[in-house]
């Protein structure tokens, strides 16, 4: 049984103490996921890991595909993702490096692929997207960040902008007027996809950098790479207690 499907952002393309078992190409009806998902042992747990850009992190954001990537997860028996998303801080205390949880998302994102209800539908089907994450793996995550000793924001609201370029600084000032606290590419339409299929959910965001205009200076590539490096080093360490506390169980 897996246990936990991990959806890999920028900076995590591969998991450190992976003993992987499998790796498996997966065909879907939406076509190819990202890459052959990668089964494995982690602290004793089996696990699938996807990364999202791709193994060589070449799929851009607007081009990766979120329907067969959740798609797949959930047709090999996953019933919990745990999604990594590299993004900007728009609050003060988001800062690079920074681990947070959010509660929310708003979408400023088009023409991506973003339902599974759209043909041969015998009825019109809404889902309620009220609160899109799962709560009870949230709580899991904040547990094993307490358990860790690491520093975790509790809540925010996730803006999913279109990509690839960042974003302006009057964008991000639009932005923090919405109610939004930091900005990444990748959290839609993933989240909504997991809530069609009724899978539990939920977004582990690294800050790689301040958002546009929150800053000193432009925002650089180099900038952005070292901060995900510190940041995913702390995600590997709240992985490993996740699994070892049994906190993603049902």
């Amino acid at each position: 049984m897996i246990e936990l499907a991990i959806i890999g952002g920028t900076g995590l393309t591969s998991l450190e103490d992976l003993k992987i078992t499998n790796r498996e190409i997966i065909h879907t009806p939406y076509g190819e996921p990202s890459g052959p998902l990668v089964y494995g042992e982690l602290c004793g747990k089996n696990i699938v890991f996807l990364p999202r850009h791709g193994p060589g992190h070449v799929i851009p954001p607007h081009k990766i595909n979120y329907r067969a990537n959740i798609w797949a997860l959930n047709d090999v028996g996953a019933k919990k993702i745990l999604a990594i998303n590299a993004v900007g801080g728009i609050r003060e205390d988001m800062q690079p490096g920074r681990l947070v949880f959010p509660d929310q998302i708003v979408d400023y994102t088009w023409s991506r692929g973003s339902t599974y209800f759209e043909e041969g539908l015998t009825n019109v089907t809404h889902i309620d997207f009220s609160y899109p994450y799962c709560e009870e793996l949230r709580q899991s995550l904040l547990e094993a960040v307490r358990a860790c000793g690491l520093e975790g924001i509790d809540g925010g609201t996730y803006a999913t902008t279109q990509g690839p370029r960042l974003e302006t600084a009057a964008e991000v000032n639009r932005l923090e007027s919405d109610g939004c606290d930091l900005v990444g590419m990748t959290g839609m339409p993933e989240a909504a996809l997991a809530r069609e299929l009724e899978l539990c959910y939920a977004c582990c965001a690294v800050v790689a950098n301040m958002a546009a205009g929150r800053g000193e200076g432009e925002i650089t590539m180099e900038e952005i790479e070292a901060n995900v490096l510190t940041g995913m080093d702390d995600v590997r360490v709240l992985l490993h207690k996740l699994l070892e506390k049994d906190l993603c169980k049902d």
